[in-house]
């Protein structure tokens, strides 16, 4: 009964937000509150196969980023992938909930020490100077679009993803992500589903945002 309302919590908030950003301090609270409550069983509650449209979106990108970050870290698997998949690149794993953090730090693997770090931050607004990565991930997370087009560096990438799909309770439908993107100077676009799940990955033209 208490993940089913959590889950319908998530979907409420998250289609809220992505329509009226303004929304997000309503939330904030109750969100980072709910994920610190979760953290210490959160991996349990996912699937193995949950980044499973994260890793098919990467093989699509052709050159390997140097600065990755991915928002919405949790318990930091995403962050462990990324940083594996590209051993020579800088790993920052963001998130709202403090647990959460506390959880990615402990699991870190001895061999990504000191390539990986996480840090406490809203995605709405992130301490980073603009263009700081060349690849944005975003995975069951919701999107604050200007934000990502801030910090993405021009020829960079960002990936979206959702282990569920549509029935993940954090969700941007693609049409909306496209929609949002090319506002904002987004031009290519490619969409990937693995199982129940989907990604996206938006590219920022080489020469930046016109």
């Amino acid at each position: 009964m208490l993940e089913a309302l959590g889950r319908k919590f998530a979907r409420f908030t998250t289609n809220q937000v992505v329509r009226w950003p303004r929304a997000w301090p309503i939330f904030r609270w109750v969100t980072r509150r709910q994920f610190d409550r979760i953290a210490p069983v959160w991996d349990e509650m996912r699937s193995a196969e949950a980044f499973a449209p994260l890793e098919a979106a990467l093989d699509s990108l052709d050159t390997a980023p140097n600065r990755l970050l991915d928002l919405g870290t949790g318990t930091g698997r995403a962050a462990f992938l990324l940083a594996r998949r590209y051993p020579e690149a800088e790993v920052v794993g963001v998130d709202l909930a403090p647990a959460m953090l506390a959880e990615a730090r402990k699991l870190t693997p001895p061999e990504l020490e000191g390539r990986v770090r996480f840090e406490e931050a809203d995605a709405e607004h992130l301490a980073y100077p603009d263009a700081s990565f060349d690849l944005v991930s975003l995975a069951n997370m919701i999107p604050f679009f200007p934000e990502l087009e801030r910090i993405t560096a021009p020829g960079g990438a960002v990936v979206f993803s959702f282990s569920g799909g549509a029935e993940t309770p954090i969700y941007v439908p693609p049409e909306l992500l496209r929609k949002e993107l090319s506002k904002l100077g987004f031009t290519e676009f490619a969409g990937f589903a693995v199982g129940m799940g989907t990604a996206l990955v938006a590219r920022k033209p080489p020469g930046g945002v016109v």
